[in-house]
């Protein structure tokens, strides 16, 4: 067994992206694609937290190593940002209801990670590069902001910025979103104009992990 992984290469060829297009979530960017392919290996041991929540950490332990299966050209914006914003080939059409149930426990597990790691960072966070120094509320309510208002309208679902201050207004967002991606997924419908279903649910799944990485990476209270 293996890890079916694609490379996603900006089209001047300034970054390069590597996914595991089984494990949506888990990928990383860097300038070359050997580069962002030992990322995303480097980040094996972070994913697993994932996998484990979701019940698949037996799955990911057996799946072996990666395995290029891909490599194909982005957008501009893979170039600028150093993120995978294209689906692959084997994103353009609805997944069978059993392999999407199984991403979709991931992507929920993703997001309850990040609110894991939001309960015990600092509300500070140490300075880096990106961001512009966000502090920890900031990074929350921009990964909260940039769902609401751009990934979860893709499939209908219109959630207001503030859901995020009460618990119970962020789970029924986070069901309503869960529940229109198996139906768009059921009826091999566009998720807004050009992304596909289960694009979104791995951009989704990322941008999550992205900042739940980030906001452990700044926290001033660990080591």
């Amino acid at each position: 067994m293996s890890i079916r992984t694609v490379i996603e290469r900006g089209p001047k060829g300034k970054r390069a992206v590597a996914f595991a297009i089984d494990w949506p979530g888990w990928s990383r960017g860097a300038k070359t694609p050997d580069a962002a392919i030992q990322t995303l290996e480097a980040y094996g041991e972070r994913y697993r937290t994932v996998t484990r929540l979701a019940g698949l950490e037996a799955e990911f332990d057996a799946a072996g190593a990666l395995d290029v299966v891909e490599d194909c050209v982005g957008v501009g914006s893979t170039d600028f940002w150093g993120i995978s914003f294209a689906a692959s080939s084997f994103e353009q059409g609805p997944m069978p209801p059993d392999a999407f149930e199984r991403n979709l426990a991931l992507l929920e597990a993703a997001w309850g990670f990040f609110d894991d790691v939001a309960a015990r960072v600092s509300p500070g966070m140490r300075p880096g590069p990106r961001g512009g120094g966000r502090d920890r509320d900031e990074i929350v309510r921009h990964t909260f902001g940039t769902e609401a208002g751009q990934f979860a309208r893709k499939v209908g679902v219109l959630t207001p910025s503030d859901a995020i201050v009460a618990p119970e207004r962020l789970r029924a967002h986070r069901q309503q979103f869960l529940a229109a991606l198996r139906d768009y997924n059921a009826e091999g419908r566009k998720a807004g104009r050009s992304w596909t279903v289960p694009f979104l649910l791995r951009h989704t799944a990322f941008h999550t992990l992205d900042h739940a990485w980030e906001m452990e990476d700044k926290n001033l209270s660990a080591p």
